[in-house]
């Protein structure tokens, strides 16, 4: 059986996160503060050296693995792209939370209702577990045996939920900006995999 060590790590501060905003498609930049902290974080965090490198393609991951991981190639995966918020895209909660659109979406149990011009949670979920699958199928493919993706707290959270541990919800598995999980990936004969063991 063949293992993988796949690295997922959450972009550094943007000002939709300093000022809580929804931000999913925008693509917008890192702060000065995310970019400082990012640096900072260099001091106490030790990212790997790995065979292959992904983000998400979005500007503020693109920046993030330039700081933590610097000189190293990387490919732009854009099925690991933060969910699609519409309409609610760079507003807040304050802003949202008397539509009756918004609170739709907020109580949708089946996971149907789009945000307005955006992703209803159903269509995330399948765009980001297709992702994963690709990106295991050619890890294993190519035979590379340590990945590491600068993407989405969101992103992020799905995978753990959807295929490693669904009694914690995606947004309790979300890392903080600039941190994230290695991730011990079983491959079986068939090609099948497994998300052994995350920290």
């Amino acid at each position: 059986m063949n293992e993988i060590k796949l690295y997922l790590i959450r972009h550094g501060k943007t000002y939709c996160n300093e000022k809580k905003l929804y931000c999913g498609k925008s693509d917008v930049d890192l702060t000065e503060n995310g970019i400082k902290e990012l640096k900072e974080s260099l001091k106490r965090i030790k990212y790997p050296k790995c065979d292959f490198y992904f983000t998400s393609g979005a500007k503020r991951a693109n920046q993030t693995l330039e700081i933590i991981c610097p000189e190293n190639k990387y490919i732009g995966l854009e099925k690991f792209f933060e969910y699609d918020f519409g309409d609610f895209e760079l507003k807040s909660y304050e802003e949202l939370k008397l539509l009756k659109e918004y609170i739709e979406w907020i109580d949708d149990k089946e996971e149907r209702v789009k945000c307005p011009n955006g992703e209803c949670k159903a269509e995330f979920r399948k765009r980001i577990i297709e992702g994963f699958k690709e990106l295991i199928e050619y890890l294993t493919k190519e035979n590379i045996k340590t990945a590491l993706g600068v993407t989405h707290g969101g992103t992020i959270g799905m995978i753990l939920e959807m295929l490693y541990d669904n009694k914690k919800k995606f947004y309790e598995w979300q890392p903080k900006n600039g941190e994230g999980y290695e991730l011990t990936i079983k491959i079986k004969e068939n090609g099948k995999f497994k998300i052994d063991k995350v920290i």
